[in-house]
């Protein structure tokens, strides 16, 4: 039987007018502990950005979802999180904010590969 490590993962959701509380997922967040792995995966969703707010600036977007892949990502993309573990940097990203890009809740599971599980999860969830 394959190992299997505790793992934890949250949604990246876009929010495209916050007083209208709509949003919609276009990533995934994955942590590992065991194998201080940490990684985001990013599937926009630009007709449905639109349909929810048709004046959303698109390319903004896709930057702070690029941001949010780039802190994951660590080295010189994590700007300020450069130096921080992949432990700190998952919680530095799934910390709540009030921005047009916002994590969504902390779930937990067990997984043999998390690499195949941040994909999985992306298809099952976002795509």
């Amino acid at each position: 039987m394959t190992k299997r490590d505790v793992f934890e993962y949250a949604l990246v959701r876009v929010v495209p007018r916050m007083e209208r509380g709509e949003c919609f997922n276009a990533g995934v967040i994955v942590y590992c502990r065991a194998r201080s792995y940490v990684a985001a995966r990013i599937h926009l969703d630009e007709a449905r950005l639109l349909a929810l707010d048709p004046k959303a600036d698109a390319a903004g977007v896709r930057a702070a979802l690029r941001a949010v892949e780039g802190v994951c990502s660590g080295g010189e993309r994590a700007g300020q999180a450069a130096g921080d573990d992949a432990g700190r940097r998952f919680r530095w990203l799934i910390a709540p904010r009030s921005t047009v890009v916002q994590p969504g809740p902390v779930h937990t599971g067990l997984t043999a590969d998390p690499e195949a599980e941040v994909e999985r999860l992306l298809d099952l969830l976002v795509r």
